[in-house]
């Protein structure tokens, strides 16, 4: 149980490297990216996989360990940190530009894989005060609606037309960034307005929580001109572009090609073929587990230390990291791909 615990502090690593980097006045100012990009899809060529699941006693004392808990609290507060310290840095003065855009891919690497990670797993659990969180840590991406369109519309629709995080067969991840980034927010948009329609309310209302978060968001990018200045804050946005790409390239590899069947005017229940999957070690840890999608998709509440790897799921070739550079050259994504889409379609 022990060990169990203390491979999960690896999700600091990824943290570490960003202060390293933000600390940095020359080319370590791009260690994170370096790190992420580089030595972790390096290291799952040599780690071998790891498909075992927890028996279901151990599964139920695991789940109720509150220090898989404070490991994944640990990481708001030091996000936060890392946003102090590049509001500090980034506003120096005679520094090389080639350092601040070190510095940017830095944050934007903690806003993508820490921030909204952590926020993506603290997003689905019940305690207000974990939600809470899920919500801060959004903010610092600019994509609080995330909250709203992931667990109330992703989950729901994932793998069909109706979904804009769900990428086509055939989709580049270039024209996806630009499909699920605005159709997730207008579709945000539409899943808080049906609310209040049941409700036969107006929607523009304050207890809108669209309305909240573009004020919350608002005030923060005020706040953050207030105190620093004009440039700061356009650097600061730039690193948040940053974090939404990391967060969109990840959907767009999660459910490449997967589509479930229509029944009627239903779809069949989400099940473990519908997301890819992953079993690569470093990157399951550095990630919380996200990379184990199938099991996450198949039941929503299940804690990230407990999540199962399933015989059917489609597996990914490599990690997350690997995957996510290597659909960035679409004709080799295809190559890689396509193929095996269409041997799951056959089966």
């Amino acid at each position: 149980m022990k060990s169990n615990v203390l491979k999960y502090l690896l999700v600091y690593s990824s943290p570490f490297f960003g202060w390293v980097s933000l600390n940095s006045y020359d080319a370590w100012s791009y260690i994170a990216l370096i790190f992420t990009f580089g030595f972790v899809p390096l290291m799952e060529f040599f780690i071998p996989k790891n498909s075992e699941n927890h028996s279901k006693e151990v599964e139920e004392t695991l789940k109720n360990q509150k220090i898989y808990d404070w490991i994944l609290y640990g990481l708001v507060p030091i996000h936060f940190y890392l946003l102090f310290l590049f509001c500090i840095q980034i506003q120096k003065e005679d520094i090389d530009l080639f350092i601040k855009i070190g510095w940017i891919t830095a944050y934007g690497i903690s806003c993508g894989v820490l921030g909204i990670n952590a926020a993506h797993e603290l997003g689905h659990r019940s305690k207000t005060y974990e939600i809470n969180m899920s919500k801060l840590l959004l903010m610092t991406s600019l994509y609080m609606h995330f909250y709203i369109e992931h667990n109330r519309g992703h989950h729901k629709n994932v793998s069909t037309e109706h979904d804009p995080a769900s990428a086509r067969y055939g989709e580049t991840i270039y024209a996806f960034y630009f499909r699920s980034i605005l159709n997730s927010f207008l579709s945000a948009w539409q899943i808080e307005k049906d609310r209040f329609v049941k409700k036969d309310q107006s929607h523009l209302t304050i207890k809108n929580e669209m309305i909240q978060f573009l004020l919350i968001e608002s005030i923060f990018l005020f706040l953050i001109f207030w105190f620093t200045n004009f440039q700061v804050l356009c650097f600061y946005i730039l690193a948040a572009c940053i974090g939404i790409l990391l967060l969109e390239t990840v959907n767009y590899i999660e459910h490449y090609g997967l589509s479930r069947q229509k029944n009627g005017e239903d779809y069949e229940r989400t099940t473990p073929i519908h997301s890819w999957n992953s079993d690569h070690q470093f990157g399951r840890l550095l990630l919380l587990e996200l990379s184990r999608h199938s099991d996450h998709h198949y039941i929503a509440s299940r804690k990230y230390q407990i999540l199962r790897s399933h015989e059917n799921s489609p597996m990914m070739p490599t990690g997350y990291p690997g995957m996510m550079i290597l659909c960035l050259i679409p004709p080799l994504w295809f190559s890689i791909m396509n193929p095996k889409i269409d041997k799951i379609q056959k089966r």
